[in-house]
């Protein structure tokens, strides 16, 4: 077994990938440590200009590169805040996601926050509906749920250390 510190919970993913070494693996194959991290999130909208206001204006990703792809008749916009990377797409007819009920599949995306009820007020106050803030039962910690233009369920998760 490696010994690469604690075990870090589902929730903190996107950040446990600056925090865990790359070891060799113990077998001396050569390859490594088999995932670091999360690279991106890859989202496909229907609505290109209201998904790309968004997630910049909303939540506050960065625009790092943006390209039309007249081949497949699509955007694609490179967006970044912090260690979250998210890729955005457009294409034409491409059909809705079923959010209710659950389906198999990508359930949501989690993002961890210092505090619920500050990320919930000010998301609020930028015209975002916030779910009820509930507790999580099994550790204790605050979370709440928004959805962005297409229903995508959009989770913050309190993390505390």
């Amino acid at each position: 077994m490696i010994e690469d510190g604690p075990v870090v919970p589902a929730h903190f993913a996107l950040q446990a990938c600056y925090y865990i070494r790359r070891q060799a693996c113990p077998c001396s194959c050569g390859v490594g440590r088999l995932l670091l991290g999360i690279h991106h999130i890859a989202i496909i909208c229907s609505d290109y200009e209201l998904s790309k206001q968004f997630y910049k204006d909303k939540l506050d990703f960065i625009i790092v590169d943006e390209n039309w792809r007249a081949e497949k008749q699509s955007w694609k916009c490179d967006l970044r805040h912090g260690p979250v990377q998210i890729e955005l797409f457009s294409f034409p007819m491409a059909p809705s996601r079923p959010t209710r009920p659950e389906a198999c599949g990508l359930r949501h995306v989690a993002f961890s926050v210092d505090s619920v009820e500050a990320t919930a007020r000010l998301l609020r106050a930028r015209g975002v509906e916030v779910e009820p803030i509930r507790i999580d039962p099994h550790t204790g910690r605050s979370f709440t749920f928004v959805a962005d233009p297409d229903g995508l369920p959009i989770e913050f998760y309190e993390d505390r250390v």
